[in-house]
């Protein structure tokens, strides 16, 4: 249960992201600035827990860090790039579903790297998935507004997050999950320091930005990833990556009653397929 809980509450976390996004977007910081500051205060908050918590949390092995460069750099920041960008051009409500393909990407690389089958129902949700999108995004409709663009960057989003659940399966059978949280970011604010403008953050720093930065490093990153973490240590991923589906929940109700995005019948049922998908992915088997 308490793996449960843990997980619903970071798709929760998780689904808050467009607030604080946005609202630091409109002040003028640039999607790779407000990245790299989110990882870099990310890291240090976990630093100074881990460091008062138990140090041996910090020994890794050099042969492993490719497991580091896998969550930190490959997916979050591949990932929150591609999100962070996809929720600008097209919207909360509209990024985070397709985000949510990310289940469909975990199904394809465990046929092909796992040797996991591909059976009927998967086959039925990958459609389910694709038809949903197409949905939710409004193509063919008439929604000028969503722009292929910003279709593409948030199903690559969908990707980069797929990949954290690959890459911490490995590292958590050696690492505790604080570990891998706190190197994961570590790996991606160091990727993200030749794009960052740091000079021009501080420069333009007041007491609301502050506010908003700590607050996507804190409640969107830093407990939301710990959460997530310790879920993967005792829950399937698949069984996770559906637990977490609260996420797009939030997000949507977040674009339309915050940010007064449309809510149409279609993009409802749009919502409605890529679910269905995403529990046709999580099934267990039966005998």
């Amino acid at each position: 249960m308490k793996y449960t809980l843990s997980t619903i509450l970071a798709g929760v976390l998780w689904g808050t992201i467009s607030v604080f996004l946005k609202t630091l977007d409109t002040a003028g910081f640039g999607t790779l600035s407000i990245m790299l500051c989110r990882a870099l205060i990310s890291a240090v908050i976990l630093f100074l827990f881990i460091f008062f918590k138990d140090k041996s949390l910090f020994k890794i092995e050099l042969k492993d860090l490719w497991m580091f460069m896998g969550t930190g750099i490959i997916s979050l920041t591949f990932f929150s790039v591609c999100y962070f960008r996809s929720i600008l051009e097209i919207g909360a409500s509209v990024a985070v579903i397709l985000l949510y393909t990310s289940p469909i990407f975990v199904l394809i690389f465990s046929f092909f790297l796992f040797g996991e089958d591909f059976s009927f129902p998967k086959v039925i949700a990958v459609v389910f998935a694709m038809a949903g999108c197409v949905m939710v995004t409004g193509l063919g409709s008439g929604n000028s507004y969503i722009s292929g663009r910003g279709i593409l960057i948030g199903l690559c989003a969908g990707l980069g997050y797929a990949l954290y659940s690959i890459f911490s399966r490995y590292a958590l059978e050696k690492y505790d999950s604080l570990t891998v949280t706190f190197y994961t970011f570590v790996f991606s604010a160091v990727s993200l320091l030749p794009f960052g403008d740091l000079p021009s953050v501080v420069q333009n720093l007041n007491l609301k930005s502050v506010f908003f930065f700590l607050g996507i490093s804190f409640f969107c990153t830093v407990l939301p990833y710990i959460l997530y973490t310790f879920g993967l240590r005792g829950l399937e991923t698949g069984h996770a990556a559906i637990i977490v589906t609260i996420e797009p929940l939030v997000g949507c109700l977040i674009g339309i009653f915050l940010w007064k995005e449309e809510l149409s019948l279609v993009k409802v049922l749009g919502i409605l397929l890529i679910f269905a998908a995403v529990v046709l992915c999580g099934r267990k088997k039966t005998v």
